[in-house]
């Protein structure tokens, strides 16, 4: 059992029935009344983001969570197959605790978040940028690369994203993971 004094950020807490990690917090010791503490939480599960207010004080449930390199093997019914780097064992996950899963090609290094106790999943996250072929997009003209304008580009991996109007079919490119764009040309 921990206390509000042994908050920092990346702290994973239970709260609310859930788990949590630290993103921000504040101590404040005001000039009237008890000191509190002010956390910016982030839900492992869901990434949704709330806001709280401790009491100095508090009594608050660490949970321990590891991260843990994985590759990527396949995909089929029961979901996306992975293979632990250091074990070599096997373990499927479900596409909605995958972030960026239709950036996922075969033999890709990712990791598997784990709640250490439980040994239970929570999520399975991607380097922030993946290199991927285009398979097909539509023709650069000569001298349409004065203006900002994009097209659309099918990837690899199938999956679909907006590139700049000077980007060929065959080519390379580094993909932002976390948001879903376009980054730059690999050479």
């Amino acid at each position: 059992m921990a206390t509000t004094a042994d908050i920092k950020n990346g702290l994973c807490i239970e709260f609310n029935n859930g788990l949590y990690t630290i993103v921000e917090f504040q101590h404040v010791k005001p000039g009237k009344g008890p000191a509190f503490v002010r956390t910016k939480m982030k839900n492992v599960e869901t990434g949704k983001v709330i806001e709280n207010t401790f009491t100095s004080g508090h009594k608050i449930t660490t949970a321990r969570i590891e991260r843990r390199p994985h590759q990527y093997l396949y995909k089929d019914d029961l979901g996306y197959h992975f293979m632990d780097s250091s074990t070599f064992d096997q373990v499927s996950l479900n596409e909605a605790i995958i972030e960026g899963a239709h950036f996922l090609k075969d033999g890709q290094e990712v990791e598997v978040v784990y709640h250490a106790e439980l040994e239970k999943p929570l999520t399975c996250e991607l380097p922030a940028f993946v290199e991927l072929e285009i398979t097909y997009t539509e023709p650069g003209i000569k001298g349409d690369t004065a203006t900002n304008t994009t097209k659309s580009a099918t990837l690899e991996t199938g999956a679909e994203i907006q590139v700049p109007l000077f980007i060929n079919q065959g080519e390379k490119i580094k993909v932002d993971t976390r948001t879903g764009s376009y980054s730059e040309r690999v050479k």
